[in-house]
């Protein structure tokens, strides 16, 4: 037999784009047309529809970027249409471009109630199914002028640089008849062309599609398509109706919209998206009642319930029904990498707690389908949250190693283990279409033992969801020859399914998941990181300074609500786009005036709770946030202290043109360039500093990647390097008392900046604040520690603990973290002797390894402190910065714990009359109390969590500062856990293995 595929599925291709597809509405009319340009903001939908329009036309541009434009159009039924399915096809200008990346729509009746969303690939806006004829259609359409943020550069990410010309031009708003018959003739061919084109060429079912599709063609009056579709149907139904093999992979389809909360578009927006989408879910859901939908992140519920409630009724019924389902179990989809402890174990709680509240819901599922890598810590968090299940793709998109695993148990770094599965798929936004289908079952990577796996399908990122589209291939692919076996269900019934089968022999993955891409966003947005970090340590010392005076001071009172709503909104900026500085710069502006409003509130809360204990008076009081009692300051306590320093003042003394700091602890060196050239010990002689080196280095490198600006750092950079070795001025500064301080001003290219080295009484650390005007582009600003120290690996702090790296790059795995993320110290050592670099607002971070000629081992550890990327904030980090770190030579990784701590938790002063007894204290520095709050059931109970910092066992003696009637341990939602507490009189013992986590519920008597 002659080959005559290539033509015969060319000419299926053609009859699809050109007669079967128009053929789907075969009549239409023009609907009227009206329009009312809002100005500025989005207005609610009672003031878009009383609005005062004016009449429009197919055509007419609209939209300046970011603006809203709501239409009305309207028709009446034609008589000879009665009988009729009858919808509406809008087209709002969108050109090609993937839903949710440009302009978008939301259907309203008369009355404001919500219809569907409109997008790029979902025009259709249902009428009337059977109409009547004669039947007045009147509805409006809130239309979003979302610009395509494109690059390499563009001006769209800001109001104030986007300018205000129309984006858009209305292409099409018709009443139409809609062809069932024709429809489902093109969901047939496009299953069974998808199916056909996956297949090998030497297999019998390939070719039998190709016959019945032929067979199909040949029956199809192209001049008469919906006279003759029906006959062409009953062609090709056998080779639908032929049933999957036994063995075929079998895929769980989980509807799914992934809604960014912000990216290419600012918070506001993603209220709007977060309305279009769901409206478009439970539209389907209505005429699909097998559909199951899940959606994540409980800050989108809440903004669908405050904003459309009539639309998040509609939700819940649908979720009663479990076509809804609520998964995840977090606040939103954040990063992992870089917030902190606490707030990771927040995200969980405020997430899980209202699923709980407002759906009845228990999420099993931690589901972060994109965010850029996963915590070692995270398993821990997962299982203390009531949690057993973990989802991701995004480590698919490794540049350098192909993950091993598709199904596995997640170990973390204290031995938590959590079923873990990616979807093969490798997107969270599939079509369901037979080339992603073939492509998950030809690299899944535990064939054998498993037979499963779950795909996410729906347009995301911007949201969208699914379409009809897609419920039509997943129908047919339930039980098809040649595809998997395609069951749409929920994700726990896969998780289930998936545990059940293959629990006892998945293989294991220890630690961190670690992307080999996007380590740029380390380091992108630094005032954005910095707002974080400070808000997180607020926190913490807002809770504990709140909850001492709640129980000590009588009638201050505890502020719940205050302290909810701003743990919410800093945990909506530790969303995977925003916090990693991946947003447009309406996202960064506007979370840095977030962040210093959040900033101002937690300081006046912690002012007043510290008033109120330290009392009326005039001695200084001195407040230690910290875990770690310092300079007589108890941890989580008070003290009063003197006006003069008590140990001996450090001393500076000039030195070949540079000064020698001295106090009696360190020696340090720094030359006329204002480098730090020396590092001593005096207890053990020892030089901190590699020969010839410098401390605190800055260094420049162009930093230019090959593909994402914000996300990515590319291996290439360092093969260029730019020492700033030059100074225009060095001079000592007056740091306060018992201190003394260098000041080194460096210019630079377009930049300055002003390093001063500080060495203060009692404290075994060299202090740098490094203040930065930084206008460069595309060049990337490192500090470097190159330490005269042999250290195999480095441990960087991780939540709750640290994360052991090797140093070396003997495997491909190891070379491909050029830049890893440590939160407030990193630590290296050799046997014996140790150094940390610990600091106040970086995580972007790299270790080295070199062999000097004089046979010494040189380690480096640098701190990325700023980027310049140009998309898609053309001026990302331009502006001044401040960055305080220090250097801690002979440090144990206990010190480190330590110091990381105090730098982020310095001591506040107010004037009073007594010290402050700490509200609980731990008997050893290897258990760090992590934070201390009054119970969110507002039951007065003290909640303390607190973990084990060094990776080892650790017995502790938890005193409490009241009296105690008992004490539970609980999970993170603070509900009691199996196991008695013992408590003798205000103590409790406890017993903790390497990092474990523990909360403890203590009633006061």
């Amino acid at each position: 037999m002659h080959d005559e595929r290539a033509l015969r599925e060319q000419r299926l291709h053609r009859v699809l784009r050109e007669r079967l597809l128009p053929a789907v509405h075969p009549r239409r009319l023009p609907l009227s047309l009206a329009a009312w340009h809002a100005g500025g903001e989005p207005v609610p939908a009672a003031t878009g529809l009383a609005a005062e329009y004016r009449p429009a036309k197919v055509g007419d541009r609209w939209g300046p970027p970011w603006g809203t434009t709501w239409f009305r159009l309207s028709a009446a039924v034609p008589p000879e249409w009665a009988g009729a399915e009858v919808e509406a096809v809008v087209d709002l200008g969108f050109g090609r471009t993937v839903p949710g990346f440009s302009a978008e729509g939301l259907v309203h009746r008369p009355d404001g109630t919500p219809v569907k969303g409109l997008h790029p690939r979902n025009h259709w806006v249902p009428v009337a199914s059977p109409a009547a004829g004669g039947e007045d259609v009147l509805f409006y359409v809130e239309a979003a002028a979302n610009p395509l943020i494109e690059g390499p550069v563009t001006p769209l990410g800001d109001p104030a640089t986007a300018g205000d010309e129309p984006l858009y031009q209305l292409a099409q708003a018709d009443l139409a008849v809609f062809d069932r018959t024709v429809w489902e003739l093109v969901q047939d061919l496009e299953v069974l062309d998808q199916l056909m084109a996956e297949l090998p060429v030497d297999q019998p079912r390939r070719w039998e599609i190709l016959q019945a599709v032929t067979r199909a063609l040949d029956a199809l009056d192209l001049t008469d398509v919906a006279g003759t579709a029906a006959a062409a149907r009953a062609l090709v139904a056998p080779a639908l109706a032929a049933p999957a093999h036994a063995s075929a992979h079998r895929v769980s389809a989980v509807g799914h919209a992934h809604i960014d909360s912000a990216w290419l578009w600012p918070l506001r927006e993603t209220v709007r998206k977060v309305a279009r989408t769901t409206a478009n879910t439970v539209a389907l859901m209505d005429d699909h009642p097998e559909y199951v939908f899940a959606m994540s992140q409980a800050q989108q519920f809440a903004w669908l319930r405050d904003h459309r409630p009539e639309l998040y009724e509609r939700v819940k019924k649908k979720a009663a029904a479990g076509q809804f389902v609520p998964v995840g179990g977090m606040w939103v989809e954040s990063d992992t990498n870089m917030p902190g402890g606490e707030a990771l174990a927040r995200q969980l709680v405020h997430g899980k707690r209202f699923f709980l509240h407002e759906f009845g819901v228990e999420c099993e599922e931690v589901w972060l389908p994109d965010s850029f890598g996963y915590s070692a810590a995270l398993p821990q968090l997962v299982a203390l949250a009531g949690a057993r299940w973990f989802l991701t793709q995004k480590i698919s998109w490794n540049q350098t190693n192909p993950f091993p695993h598709h199904t596995f148990w997640w170990e973390g770094i204290d031995g938590t283990r959590i079923f873990t599965h990616f979807p093969p798929v490798d997107t969270y936004n599939s079509e369901l279409s037979g080339a992603e289908l073939a492509h998950a079952v030809r690299v899944f990577r535990d064939k054998g033992p498993a037979t499963r796996s779950l795909v996410p399908f729906g347009y995301g990122d911007g949201g969208g969801g699914a379409t009809r589209e897609m419920l039509a291939r997943a129908a047919r692919l339930r039980d098809l020859e040649g595809a998997p076996r395609v069951a749409v269900e929920p994700p726990k019934r896969f998780f289930a399914a998936a545990e059940s089968e293959y629990a006892d022999t998945a293989p294991v993955w220890v630690g961190e998941l670690y992307l080999e891409l996007h380590r740029g966003t380390y380091t992108s947005q630094a005032a954005t990181k910095q707002g974080n970090r400070r808000a997180e340590h607020l926190l913490r010392e807002a809770e504990l300074w709140a909850a001492t005076a709640a129980v000590r001071v009588p009638d201050h009172p505890y502020p719940y609500e205050a302290l909810d709503r701003l743990w919410k909104t800093v945990l909506l900026h530790q969303f995977h786009d925003i916090l990693p500085g991946s947003s447009i710069a309406w996202v960064h502006r506007e979370a840095a005036r977030t962040y210093a409003a959040v900033a101002a509130e937690l300081t006046g809360l912690v002012a007043g709770a510290q008033r109120a204990l330290a009392g009326e008076g005039e001695r200084r009081v001195v407040f230690n946030a910290a875990p770690h009692a310092r300079a007589g300051v108890p941890a989580g306590g008070a003290a009063t202290a003197a006006d003069e320093p008590q140990t001996p003042p450090a001393t500076a003394t000039a030195l070949d043109g540079g000064w020698l700091l001295d106090n009696g602890l360190l020696r340090v060196t720094v030359d006329a360039r204002g480098l730090v050239t020396s590092v001593v010990e005096h207890a053990s002689g020892r030089e901190a500093l590699a020969p010839g080196a410098a401390a605190g280095l800055l260094q420049l490198h162009p930093d230019l990647p090959n593909r994402w600006d914000a996300w990515d750092v590319d291996a290439h950079y360092r093969n260029t390097r730019t020492d700033l070795t030059t100074a225009r001025r060095v001079a000592l500064a007056d740091p306060g008392p018992g201190a003394v301080a260098v000041r080194v001003e460096r210019g630079f290219r377009n930049s300055t900046a002003v390093q001063t080295v500080t060495l203060t009484a009692g404290r075994a650390a060299v202090d740098f604040t490094t203040e930065v005007d930084w206008q460069e582009r595309e060049t990337f600003l490192k500090a470097a520690f190159p330490l005269d120290v042999r250290a195999d690996h480095s441990a960087a702090e991780t939540q709750f603990g640290h994360v052991r790296r090797p140093t070396h790059t003997n495997t491909a795995w190891e070379a491909a973290k050029f830049e890893v993320c440590a939160h407030r110290f990193l630590h290296v050592a050799e046997p014996g002797w140790g150094a940390a670099v610990v600091n106040d607002s970086t995580y972007g971070h790299d270790v080295t390894r070199t062999v000097r000629p004089d046979g010494g081992t040189t380690t480096t550890v640098r701190l990325s402190l700023l980027r310049a990327p140009r998309f898609p904030d053309p001026e990302t980090d331009r502006g001044t910065h401040r960055f305080r770190y220090a250097l801690v030579p002979g440090a144990a990784l206990g010190d480190a714990v330590r110091e990381g701590y105090r730098i982020n938790l310095p001591p506040r002063e107010v004037a009073g009359a007594r010290g402050v007894a700490p509200l609980v204290a731990c008997d050893t520095d290897q258990v760090v109390v992590e934070s201390v709050k009054l119970a969110d059931d507002r039951s007065g109970d003290v909640v303390v969590r607190l973990y084990e910092s060094a990776g080892g066992r650790a017995a502790a003696r938890l005193t409490a500062g009241f009296p105690l009637a008992g004490g539970v341990r609980t999970d993170l939602l603070e509900r009691p856990l199996p196991g008695a507490v013992p408590v003798d009189d205000r103590e409790i013992r406890l017993a903790l293995r390497p990092f474990e986590i523990v909360t403890l519920r203590l009633t006061r008597r």
